[in-house]
């Protein structure tokens, strides 16, 4: 029963919230230097050493610093480049060659950022996304050339191109320093020997005159070196990880969609899903009315004509049919009334949630507690959206939880609606499977809202959604 409940909740995934934070929290094993970021054969053996002591033998750590290394010479001739092409066109913008150098060094910008964010993807696991295209209303040369110089993306590209420069030699010399001289000094019990035998010299020479030198030639001094070389190269990998931050975010900021070009295809996402989910209510509108209140009304009117025909033969048969009608009318208009409730209870918008939510408790198969704390009635589509959200969980709280109470709690914070509705049964809830949260996480999904189910196996279950707060009138 606990797995027909999850399926009863479940749904292709769970939205917003709930989605970031196991993301987040996948994303924290495989990347975190203390969760193992390597598979293998040692892969348990390596999690067994503290994180510090395992940080520099990962491969995450070479291959950030591989980048750190690779920025140096990219960096040079990405600045070289834009500066050229830049200076260049902006010299010839008195003639019109200026306009296509500048609109050539820009598309060069561009594709070069192609090559950044594969980069960046190889070595520093960083996915970020494809800008947005250029958008040409003609073709043609000169219409390319006006988007290229319109585009954001393309003077964020140059941007980073000359951004990336000195920055590139800051982390480049100091991953280069750090690392060098960590291993250097950590090593340096295993080649002292090469000083006095191959240089004639006492060690490591610290200090120099023409009067008295200084040499880490005795077993204090040289286990000091390495002490010191241990600590260089335990704190290298996180200063290179703290360095390669700063170019995710440079690679992320500039190199990658704008906010706008994102929100942008995110409401072209919701506008398909509201789509998608209108066409889906109308064609269950239309299922219904087709095969429940149009087909008794159909059978209706042919009862009544075999009525009218033995109204003069059969006056006793004819009052039983028109008796029978009579019922039938009365079932077609409880099923018009269920439907009408379906597509938009009238007591929602006469009254608000508060009454609208209690007369969906009051058909729930168990005890229902319902509070509703507002001081003004949201928008007419938050207010539809979370009743019907309230609604399908009491009713696969009916099919599929075996509680024997629940609960549903709305209340404003700030400028989110939080709608929560909690029961006592078997719990197992999985918003990972099954179809019955299709139909909420994408009306939720649709209006900028998100859904977080926690259901453990045994019991509570507790489902909240959080939609956008958009007022309409002050509660009379």
């Amino acid at each position: 029963m606990a797995a027909q409940y999850g399926q009863g909740y479940g749904q292709d995934q769970v939205q917003g919230y709930g989605q970031n934070h196991a993301q987040n929290h996948a994303q924290g094993h495989a990347q975190g230097y203390g969760l193992g970021y390597d598979d293998g054969p040692g892969r348990g053996e390596r999690r067994r050493l503290p994180a510090g002591l395992r940080a520099p033998f990962e491969a995450r750590s070479w291959r950030e610093f591989a980048y750190v290394l690779l920025s140096l010479p990219i960096g040079v001739a990405l600045f070289v480049y834009a500066v050229t092409m830049v200076s260049l066109g902006a010299g010839l913008l008195v003639t019109f060659l200026g306009v296509p150098v500048l609109a050539a060094g820009l598309a060069g910008c561009r594709g070069i950022a192609a090559l950044e964010r594969t980069r960046a993807r190889a070595l520093l696991g960083l996915e970020v996304a494809d800008p947005e295209p250029l958008r040409m209303r003609k073709s043609g040369v000169m219409a390319w050339m006006g988007a290229v110089l319109k585009s954001g993306t393309s003077w964020r590209t140059l941007l980073y191109a000359l951004l990336q420069f000195p920055w590139s030699v800051f982390s480049f010399v100091v991953a280069l320093n750090f690392w060098a001289y960590g291993w250097a000094l950590l090593t340096y019990p295993l080649w002292f020997w090469l000083f006095p035998v191959y240089g004639g010299q006492g060690g490591l020479q610290l200090y120099g005159d023409s009067s008295h030198s200084v040499y880490l030639d005795n077993p204090f001094e040289i286990t000091v070196t390495a002490l010191v070389g241990l600590v260089f190269t335990l704190a290298t990998p996180w200063i290179v990880r703290a360095l390669t931050t700063v170019d995710r975010l440079m690679v992320h900021g500039l190199l990658g969609p704008s906010r706008l070009s994102a929100r942008v295809v995110e409401l072209e996402s919701d506008r398909g899903v509201v789509v998608d989910t209108a066409a889906a209510d109308l064609r269950r509108i239309e299922r219904d009315l087709h095969d429940g209140a149009q087909a008794r009304l159909v059978a209706l009117a042919m009862d009544l004509g075999l009525a009218k025909e033995k109204l003069a033969e059969d006056p006793r048969a004819a009052a039983r049919m028109v008796d029978e009608a009579h019922g039938e009318v009365k079932t077609a208009l409880q099923e018009l009334r269920d439907l009408a409730r379906g597509i938009h209870p009238a007591v929602l918008t006469d009254r608000g949630l508060d009454a609208a939510l209690s007369a969906v408790a009051s058909r729930c198969t168990v005890p229902v507690q319902v509070e509703v704390d507002l001081d003004e009635r949201p928008a007419p589509a938050i207010e539809g959206i979370a009743y019907f959200t309230v609604s399908e969980l009491l009713q696969n709280i009916s099919k599929h939880a075996r509680a024997t109470w629940a609960a549903v709690d709305v209340w404003r914070v700030e400028n989110r609606l939080m709608v929560q509705v909690m029961d006592n049964g078997v719990g197992g809830a999985d918003a990972s499977g099954g179809s019955g949260l299709a139909g909420l996480a994408g009306r939720l999904d649709a209006v900028d809202g998100i859904l977080v189910v926690d259901s453990p196996a045994g019991g509570p279950t507790r489902v909240t959604a959080e939609l956008p707060w958009r007022g309409e009138r002050a509660l009379g």
